[in-house]
């Protein structure tokens, strides 16, 4: 059950201070190298959203542009927007390659540099979700689409892979006190609080994204050198603690690996989600 006092909890966190040192993660590593194999997510969600050329499509924490590039590709009128310069300069390159024409800006979820209703779709796919103040983020999805588009979300579910993965690292580094997990996003009933006064209809199909690697050990080399989160949670720690987070790691994807080879084939569980508003 959700209580009132839950609710106001994380008004106690330093959001700012929260979000500098996340930033400070994803900036570090390339989370672009891991990106790139997500890709089939932002297709998806376009294809859920039933986009249409000529539409005005905003991304948001949108990494190295997968969702980006999908909605371009439908002929849409797409800005990408990120807090990770280096993420949007890899969104540039993908762009120019496929002569796809983006625009790409520096913002903040929380803050974003947009009118009202500016909008016909805005988007995100494994971005808005890790924002620390959830309110505030899911307020600005809904402030800068119009009356009658629609908000399209990718987001991990707790119990599937990746929530699995945070809740593992967070037993080795203590995540901010106090502050609402990223996986409630993949969460009907978060969706419900973030949303569901808005006068909005939600729309929530779980869907499993596969992560396809060499071998376990090739996904854990890749994301701890590249994958902010993990990459900042292994340098957190002494050589000892490390090995314990490689144990626990290995035993994770072992756990969700269906594999029957020496590769690794793990399902991450996702919602995928559509937000329409009501029209006015």
């Amino acid at each position: 059950m959700f209580h009132a006092h839950q609710a106001n909890a994380p008004q106690m966190v330093d959001f700012e201070a929260v979000k500098l040192r996340q930033q400070g993660a994803w900036s570090s590593g390339d989370y672009a190298v891991v990106g790139t194999t997500l890709q089939i997510v932002g297709e998806r969600l376009c294809e859920a959203l039933d986009l249409r050329a000529g539409q005005c499509v905003l991304d948001v924490a949108a990494g190295n542009g997968n969702a980006s590039l999908a909605a371009a590709r439908r002929w849409c009128d797409v800005t990408s927007t990120d807090y990770v310069a280096s993420l949007l300069d890899r969104g540039r390159e993908r762009a120019a390659a496929e002569r796809l024409d983006i625009s790409f800006r520096e913002a903040d979820a929380e803050a974003l540099p947009f009118a009202d209703g500016a909008f016909d779709a805005v988007i995100s796919t494994f971005g808005v979700m890790f924002t620390p103040d959830q309110e505030r983020a899911a307020a600005e999805l809904l402030r800068v689409c119009r009356p009658g588009g629609k908000i399209g979300m990718a987001n991990w579910t707790p119990d599937g892979f990746i929530g699995q993965l945070f809740k593992t690292i967070g037993r080795h580094v203590a995540p901010a006190p106090r502050l609402r997990s990223p996986a409630l996003w993949g969460t009907e009933e978060r969706l419900a609080e973030l949303f569901g006064q808005a006068g909005v209809s939600i729309q929530a199909t779980r869907r499993d994204f596969v992560f396809r690697y060499r071998s376990p050990e090739h996904w854990l080399q890749i994301f701890s050198s590249y994958y902010g989160p993990v990459l900042k949670a292994f340098a957190a720690l002494e050589p000892p603690a490390r090995a314990e987070l490689t144990r626990d790691l290995m035993e994770l994807m072992d756990r969700f690996n269906r594999s029957d080879d020496a590769t690794m084939t793990v399902p991450s569980s996702y919602l995928e989600i559509v937000v329409t508003r009501r029209s006015e």
